[in-house]
């Protein structure tokens, strides 16, 4: 087994299914032991678990709604209380609702924001503070979308909470340097994913999205996953402040239909 993680303790954010699950997966083959966090249902994180320990991994799950500060403050507690520290925080947990910009709820645009930013910034903030007080050094790592940068007409919530993790990554960046800890975002564009079972069903939709994309398929949670391994090891140490996209050349080539 590869051990450019050995000895190091990971948190994966929504690791239950999709990027996250294959995120916690990489990162468990690479060395580190993972903290599996999911909101609702333990299903997927017993299943996620379940891989990392047939491949000789090690993981602890905790439940945790990044929606609710206290619950992001009881994730670092428990990985502390657990595993007695923590390297690398992956923000990956997310959720997207689609309405007309003038049919957005309130309940929709909190429920997005909560989970995409306020989420964020808080869990964050936590692990910052472990790690000062600590004084170790960290990795930070926000899956964030093409949609940082790409409009998503019908999507504006999602957007908004998207660009939010685009400058709140630029700001902890320099920010946090000075303490060692590097911050930068990974934006997919489209993998397949359960959340994309609907589009994966439309052949129409899914053959219009596949001419927009210069390789001419959908990313695999593997294609992310990766990228999360390097930016989480020693070999991405000078890398911070930058967010990589992941899309198969689609923000590049994308136009309305």
């Amino acid at each position: 087994m590869p051990s450019c993680l050995t000895s190091k303790v990971a948190i994966v954010t929504g690791s239950s299914s999709g990027i996250g699950q294959a995120i916690a997966i990489r990162l468990a083959s690479e060395g580190a032991t993972v903290v599996i966090n999911y909101r609702s249902g333990s299903d997927g994180a017993d299943e996620t678990r379940a891989s990392i320990e047939a491949a000789g991994g090690k993981a602890i799950i905790v439940q945790a709604d990044v929606a609710k500060t206290s619950d992001t403050q009881k994730l670092i507690d428990d990985t502390y209380s657990q595993l007695g520290r923590c390297d690398i925080l992956i923000n990956n947990a997310g959720i997207e609702k689609k309405a007309a910009f003038w049919d957005v709820t309130e309940a929709d645009y909190d429920t997005v924001l909560d989970i995409n930013l306020r989420g964020v910034f808080f869990l964050t903030q936590s692990f910052v503070r472990k790690l000062r007080d600590t004084k170790t050094t960290g990795r930070i790592i926000n899956i964030s979308s093409v949609h940082e940068d790409l409009v998503f007409p019908n999507f504006a919530s999602y957007c908004a909470a998207k660009g939010g993790i685009r400058m709140l990554m630029r700001n902890l960046a320099v920010e946090l340097g000075p303490l060692g800890i590097t911050v930068n975002n990974i934006a997919p564009g489209a993998i397949s994913t359960p959340i994309n079972k609907s589009l994966l069903e439309d052949k129409p939709k899914l053959n219009a999205l596949l001419a927009n994309i210069p390789l001419g398929r959908l990313g695999t949670t593997d294609d992310v996953a990766s990228l999360a391994a390097f930016l989480a090891s020693d070999e991405a140490a000078y890398i911070t402040g930058s967010t990589y996209v992941v899309d198969g050349g689609l923000l590049r080539n994308y136009h309305e239909q």
